[in-house]
């Protein structure tokens, strides 16, 4: 399980960078919200990333006004987990009421009770309007020093392959709107795997030593195949993290 004193800790300080030096302590309620977090199984780093968000949209208002407190950033953090979970496939573990053992939550629960707002706005978008920004972001990455040296080939696939699934994208209804989802699916597959495979042995066995540490919490309950086939989704983000590649797939929530 977590170290719950280290999480808070280790918050605390990624806090304090955030708001450029000014330590904000994570106490009183604020401490007991955070616990909810490390007994939710939620890993350091999507808890980190859920406060990067935060501060993303805070920049975007202007100038900043005052240092964040962590109270703020916890409806993106948990937006960071519910994406992580429906990505490696597993369920939130959650201390039961009456103090028996722990239970295990749908994989659609996030502790809150609506959606969010990013969410609701992506699945109001049109599938051309999706794929056309998974091209821009596929682009931009051809031309980077970091992606497009190493996957230059497999970006420059998936954009030949998207492209000419943008051309009938606008019109596609039913069956054959899930025919053109099936084939994003087919794209973005086989680029994660041209991905997977540039990686260096080295930098593997370090997606997968984190992907381990991400999954401590939820281990015990899960199967030897379930624990195998998420930890082979775990090690598929990070390397699509790595590479900043766009979740192609998710075109179709």
């Amino acid at each position: 399980m977590i170290d719950v004193e280290s999480y808070c800790r280790d918050l605390e300080a990624y806090l304090c960078r955030k708001n450029d030096g000014h330590l904000i302590r994570i106490t009183g309620p604020a401490f007991e919200q955070v616990i909810g977090w490390a007994r939710r199984g939620i890993p350091l780093k999507l808890a980190e990333a859920g406060i990067d968000r935060y501060f993303e949209r805070y920049y975007r208002k202007g100038p900043r006004r005052r240092p964040v407190r962590i109270e703020f950033c916890e409806a993106d953090v948990f937006d960071a987990f519910d994406a992580w979970r429906r990505a490696v496939g597993v369920a939130a573990v959650a201390p039961d009421a009456a103090g028996g053992p722990d239970v295990e939550e749908p994989i659609q629960a996030s502790g809150r009770s609506s959606t969010s707002a990013k969410a609701t706005v992506d699945r109001k978008r049109s599938l051309a309007s999706r794929i056309e920004g998974a091209l821009a972001r596929l682009t931009v990455l051809r031309g980077s020093d970091k992606a497009g040296p190493v996957i230059g080939p497999a970006l420059d696939a998936a954009v030949r392959s998207l492209d000419a699934i943008d051309a009938e994208a606008a019109r596609a209804r039913g069956d054959a709107r899930e025919a053109l989802l099936a084939r994003i699916a087919g794209v973005e597959a086989t680029l994660v795997a041209a991905a997977a495979a540039a990686v260096s042995e080295a930098q593997r066995a370090a997606f997968e030593k984190e992907a381990d540490a991400e999954l401590a919490p939820f281990r015990q309950r899960m199967t030897a195949e379930a624990y195998a086939q998420s930890r082979r989704a775990a090690v598929e983000r990070l390397v699509r993290h790595h590479f900043g590649l766009p979740e192609i797939g998710d075109i179709g929530v």
